[in-house]
């Protein structure tokens, strides 16, 4: 996922990034029975899509949690960064994690705006990152020895969406809509690739993020009639999308990706209107009904059931514990230790590549069933309802 449109914030990023080289790779503070590092989580947690970000928060937290338990000769503070999943915000939030506080390494940016504003800062610093929740596929093409994520791209992400809808409707037709956050024109780009090389026929429609309304877009869709309609954004334009297309007379089944897996869409679109709705994701949300290790802590703690991105966030956080286990204590020791950390973690195994994606690139198809988002499982075997 990423934030609102990336801004012209290279110049301010440059500055920061030579006021931090002092104090490169962060450090650990003294405690009274040995030492605690800090490390960063940055994302939206009050903003409008805070709702995909408080998740993985919380699975990292329960993670460090859990560590700091068995009283480890260093243990881990976990030092919250509200982005509000801005990137002017993240690239001031992590001069101060950097230079002030003196992090060690960072979990996220939760979305890919913020994580393409801040990713030099990381780099020239040597704070190792790990995503629970950025998708764009061009992060991994920056050559950024420090970055990693532990959930495929968009490059995977859209396809498999577009595929699983080719294979359910086979689809003549199709509307491809976004907004102008890189997020949305990203996974929408690969909407549209992906139906035309299987043969379907692609309108599409961009609309700011701020709009008003979508009664352009509705009147577009309507006039052209499709057979599926795929949205790659965040669930708070895509709820008010999707009631504006309904109420149009629009009925075409509706699609959208990990950024809208919250059930936020179905309140913004209200019951009606979201019922049928098809959410891909390259997320494992546990079935809260069955026998899950990671649900049942996790609703212990936080008394609600993990929602998406919480297993990821664990495993983020799990990968970097693991280093520090291992005795790593610097963000490049650290980062050495990242590029050969191989266990099964919450979500799925968890490897990354050289260029720091995942090795494991499945994602999985949710779709709105009675009002409530039911997990149909992997994109490959899934099967629609209605």
């Amino acid at each position: 996922m990423s934030g609102v449109r990336f801004g012209r914030v290279l110049a301010l990023a440059a500055a920061t990034s030579l006021a931090l080289a002092g104090c490169a790779g962060g450090g650990s503070s003294s405690s009274g029975d040995g030492s605690t590092l800090k490390i960063g989580f940055m994302g939206d947690l009050t903003g409008e899509n805070s709702g995909i970000v408080i998740p993985p928060r919380n699975g990292a937290q329960l993670a460090i949690d859990e560590y700091n338990a068995t009283n480890p000769k260093t243990k881990i503070e976990l030092k919250p960064y509200d982005s509000q999943g801005k990137p002017d915000q993240a690239t001031s939030l992590i001069t101060t994690a950097i230079g002030s506080d003196k992090i060690t390494a960072l979990i996220g940016p939760a979305f890919s705006g913020e994580s393409k504003a801040i990713g030099g800062q990381l780099e020239q610093n040597k704070i190792p990152s790990v995503s629970p929740s950025a998708t764009n596929p061009g992060l991994a093409k920056n050559n950024w020895s420090y970055w990693h994520r532990v959930v495929a791209n968009d490059d995977d992400q859209g396809p498999a969406i577009a595929n699983f809808l080719i294979t359910a409707k086979s689809p003549k037709t199709a509307f491809v809509i976004s907004d102008d956050q890189e997020y949305s024109v990203g996974l929408a780009d690969a909407f549209e690739k992906t139906f035309k090389d299987k043969g379907v026929t692609v309108q599409r429609d961009k609309f700011p993020k701020d709009a008003p309304d979508y009664s352009s877009t509705v009147q577009k869709v309507k006039a052209a009639n499709p057979d599926i309609i795929t949205f790659g954004g965040y669930y708070a334009q895509g709820g008010p999308l999707l009631k504006q297309l309904r109420d149009g007379g629009v009925k075409a089944i509706f699609a959208t990706g990990d950024g809208s897996l919250d059930p936020q869409l179905v309140s913004g679109a209200g019951a009606a209107a979201a019922e049928g709705a098809v959410i891909g994701c390259p997320c494992n949300i546990p079935d809260a009904g069955a026998a899950n290790e990671f649900a049942t802590k996790y609703k212990a703690k936080f008394n609600v059931a993990p929602a998406i991105y919480a297993t990821e966030g664990y495993d983020a956080a799990t990968a970097l514990i693991n280093a520090v286990k291992a005795g790593n204590t610097t963000g490049e020791t650290i980062n050495t230790f990242l590029k050969t950390v191989d266990f099964k973690g919450a979500s799925k195994q968890i490897k990354f590549k050289a260029n720091g994606e995942p090795e494991t690139a499945a994602i999985n198809v949710y779709q709105v069933v009675g009002g409530v988002i039911k997990n149909l499982g992997a994109s490959t075997e899934a099967k629609i309802t209605g």
